[in-house]
């Protein structure tokens, strides 16, 4: 993996990836964000409201969404979040030697939470000051309801104990639509210890189930966010996305109550291969309210499309939850195409296009990070940066 190093405006070190691996990345991660602020503004209307508004060809570019262009949803919100969270058990894993990934991942949740203005709840150890800590969570414009799912709120308003699973029975795409940087961050570990490259493919399958069971506890809105990191981790290896796919069912079939995950993926991908139109396929997969559909949606229309572009317009144009499929679409279509082919004028106004693009440059190089280097002053800085931006370790 080609990687430079370059210093922050402060002089902090930081590491930022070159070549195809910041593309893909980048692609990956702002791809998501761009499917989900093209779906925003029709995320609760039909497909015949749809082309009544904006024609027979549905949406096709931004229009404005919580009183801007290019806003994201709770979806990207959530998706940042998740990166945090990973990216934190990652350090406390590499400089403790202890970690229960989990339990970290859902403390980043609850930063999610305070941002959307609900209190913390009482049962959680970390509180105040000692919760709100590090570099995401001082970015303010993501203190903005933008719909946020029921589930989610609930389930983490009610937590009882820190890292277990909710006490539901949801299977809602709120799980599946946000552990994209699972699959990153274990792709970066890969890269730099090729020997381990399965084990870290199935523990990015594994942290998505688990993360997405902190909100959903049915086994479908566990084992479809699973499926979605283990495609990303595959794709930012170059390998295609059948091929993907294929790689992935076999880990899923493993699981307990994987059938209506594993019926969702073998019909997305009968119907990219008929000539059935994309529209009545889409209507067949459902309208991805629930995981296994977003998650059929999503790998259906990035099957479908030859550029990232079609890909994410098909993902959008239907009577389902439009914001959570454009998302999964793009960031599929964003590691199979990079950055470069998602068109400029969905990437210019995109709200926290900064933040993204830093966070997709932390989870590419987080595997390169010098870490437990006390001889090196130089190492030293470099941990001392991103534990002041990833606190926990």
């Amino acid at each position: 993996m080609r990687q430079s190093q370059e210093s922050d405006k402060s002089g902090s070190p930081r590491r930022v990836p070159e070549g195809m691996v910041r593309e893909r990345y980048r692609g990956c991660l702002l791809g998501g964000a761009v499917g989900d602020a093209l779906g925003a503004p029709v995320e609760f209307m039909c497909r015949a409201e749809i082309l009544a508004k904006f024609g027979e060809e549905g949406i096709r570019d931004y229009v404005p969404a919580y009183g801007r262009l290019g806003a994201i949803t709770d979806d990207t919100q959530m998706t940042l979040f998740t990166a945090e969270g990973v990216l934190r058990a990652y350090l406390r894993w590499t400089l403790r030697g202890i970690c229960h990934a989990p339990s970290v991942m859902h403390y980043a949740y609850l930063r999610w939470l305070h941002t959307q203005g609900v209190p913390i709840p009482k049962s959680s150890p970390k509180r105040g000051d000692d919760l709100l800590r590090g570099w995401l969570i001082q970015q303010k414009d993501l203190f903005s309801q933008r719909a946020p799912g029921r589930t989610c709120i609930d389930a983490l308003a009610r937590m009882t104990t820190v890292g277990d699973p909710a006490k539901n029975d949801s299977k809602g795409c709120g799980g599946v639509m946000r552990v994209a940087p699972i699959g990153m961050l274990f792709h970066s570990l890969a890269l730099v210890d090729p020997e381990g490259r399965a084990e870290h493919y199935e523990r990015a399958f594994s942290l998505a189930c688990e993360a997405a069971a902190l909100t959903h506890g049915h086994p479908s809105g566990q084992l479809t966010a699973g499926v979605m990191a283990a495609l990303v981790f595959s794709l930012l290896d170059g390998v295609d996305l059948p091929t993907a796919i294929e790689r992935s069912l076999p880990v899923l079939e493993a699981r307990a109550g994987h059938e209506e995950t594993l019926a969702a993926i073998q019909q997305a991908q009968a119907l990219s291969r008929s000539d059935v139109s994309c529209v009545e396929a889409i209507r067949r997969l459902g309208e991805g309210w629930v995981a296994e559909e977003a998650l059929a949606i999503g790998v259906y229309c990035a099957l479908k499309a030859t550029d990232f572009e079609t890909g994410v317009i098909m993902a959008v144009n239907h009577d389902g939850d439009s914001d959570s499929t454009g998302l999964i679409a793009g960031h599929l279509l964003g590691a199979i195409h990079g950055v470069s082919a998602i068109p400029t004028r969905w990437l210019e106004p995109l709200e926290l296009k900064d933040v993204i693009e830093e966070v997709a440059d932390d989870l590419a190089t987080a595997g390169a990070w010098r870490l437990d280097d006390w001889k090196d002053p130089e190492a030293m800085a470099e941990e001392a940066y991103y534990l002041e931006r990833y606190p926990g370790g």
